[in-house]
């Protein structure tokens, strides 16, 4: 487990050190038990009462303190451990709250980590068997994409989607908010529609100069585009790129219901191939943050004894910190020709908690002409909370001020580094605003066909 010290008495030190994360002790029955979990739930739920830093962030904290708020005597004392739930349920795991706001956090004696406490009672929810049907089926990415992807079914997939009354039915039988964007799906999925052109790797001391593009199941069924444009921005840059044949979900969307067993079979699935891979001298590149998230931190956490795991993270680049990476060397090109003007920049939470910098805008900033606006803020979508029927209005509440943002800078384009973020947002905007990836906007500045 993980290590549980301090109280909530006493004197409330500062803490000036670096935040570490302990690794989680998920398969110690600990984790799941009960009572133990009750136990902790309780103790930080207090510390998160005396403290209230984080009532701006998601929407599990205003729960958590209006639980206490309303109960007879304002006090978490007050409060059912049943209602506890309700909570859990608001988290979706951004970091957000552990990153910027916590000063409890380890080293700290308190050692609050509420992210990671919020994922032990998902899993014990999951254990008991209590997850909704609709979660499990929301969080089988490459399932649903297989099926989905099924030339005949894509249209009919694609067409119901649209369709108001087909989603007033998905919403009355399995909870998904019928106002909610959904991502349409390709029965020509990037893996069958792109082919490598092999080339002679250049080196740098800190990149390999060929990468294995893990397309991740947004960018495989959803978006096909999306992982085709980096990947004509890498080649055109010198840069050596093969997909991954073996490639599975990277576990991010079951991390996000505590499946653990499931996160666990797909690392274990993606792994040992790709940690070969790294032994033949690729690095590996995702074009979604909650992918490389996944890579760099999680399953390092998750499993922390994994030499392979470890390898992969090493390995793993958010695809502008590879390019930067690659022009601190001298080689990355910058022969761009299009400006492209004043672009709204929403930077995703998976992609702040890597700790890399604005690695986005400071390489699009290097196209002449071009000036970013950076919006350091949640859009609300998170994973499938924004399109659950029970969270939908409250993820559209928690993105306002982006939207509100964009809408004020009188942008020529809208973009965020997590292209389901970005759908979110221009929902906001209006049916006339449609966001742009990233990698489409570097293409159009290299002028690439």
């Amino acid at each position: 487990m993980e290590k549980e010290t301090g109280n909530t008495t006493g004197h409330r030190e500062g803490n000036l050190e670096a935040p570490t994360r302990h690794p989680i002790a998920w398969r110690d029955p600990l984790f799941t038990d009960p009572a133990a979990l009750d136990a902790e739930l309780t103790r930080v739920f207090e510390i998160c009462h005396g403290c209230r830093r984080c009532f701006n962030l998601c929407q599990a904290f205003p729960t958590l303190f209006d639980l206490i708020d309303n109960s007879p005597d304002m006090e978490l004392a007050g409060v059912d451990h049943a209602d506890y739930a309700r909570v859990v349920d608001q988290c979706y795991l951004c970091d957000m709250c552990y990153m910027t706001k916590c000063p409890y956090v380890p080293p700290h004696a308190w050692n609050v980590d509420f992210p990671h406490l919020m994922l032990r009672a998902k899993a014990a929810k999951f254990r008991a068997g209590t997850t909704r049907l609709r979660d499990r089926v929301l969080t089988s990415t490459d399932a649903v994409g297989r099926l989905a992807g099924i030339p005949v079914v894509t249209q009919v997939v694609n067409a119901a989607n649209r369709n108001r009354a087909s989603r007033a039915v998905l919403q009355s039988v399995l909870g998904v908010d019928a106002r909610a964007r959904l991502p349409a799906y390709h029965s020509r999925t990037f893996r069958k529609g792109w082919q490598s052109a092999p080339r002679a790797p250049e080196p740098t001391p800190e990149t390999t100069g060929q990468v294995i593009l893990f397309a991740t199941c947004y960018g495989n069924y959803n978006e096909p585009e999306l992982a085709a444009d980096l990947a004509r921005v890498l080649e055109h840059n010198g840069i050596g790129v093969r997909l991954y044949d073996s490639e599975r979900c990277c576990g991010m969307p079951k991390l996000e219901v505590g499946d653990l067993d499931s996160v666990a079979a797909l690392k274990d699935a993606n792994i040992p191939g790709l940690a070969a891979l790294v032994d033949e001298g690729y690095d590996i590149v995702a074009p979604v943050p909650s992918c490389v998230l996944m890579f760099k931190q999680e399953l390092p956490l998750l499993f922390p004894g994994d030499e392979a795991v470890a390898k992969v993270r090493k390995a793993m680049f958010d695809p502008f910190e590879y390019l930067l990476l690659r022009h601190k060397a001298g080689r990355m090109k910058t022969d761009f020709v299009h400006p492209l003007g004043k672009i709204a920049y929403h930077v995703p939470c998976h992609q702040r908690v890597q700790n890399i910098g604005l690695k986005t805008r400071d390489l699009l900033m290097m196209v002449p002409g071009t000036t970013v606006e950076v919006i350091e803020r949640c859009s609300g979508h998170d994973g499938t909370y924004g399109v659950k029927r029970e969270f939908y209005e409250d993820a559209v509440k928690i993105g306002a001020p982006v939207v509100t943002r964009i809408r004020d800078s009188d942008a020529d384009h809208v973009m965020s580094d997590c292209p389901i973020a970005g759908y979110h947002l221009a929902q906001g905007l209006g049916p006339s605003v449609a966001p742009i990836s990233r990698y489409a906007l570097l293409r159009r500045a290299y002028g690439i066909e």
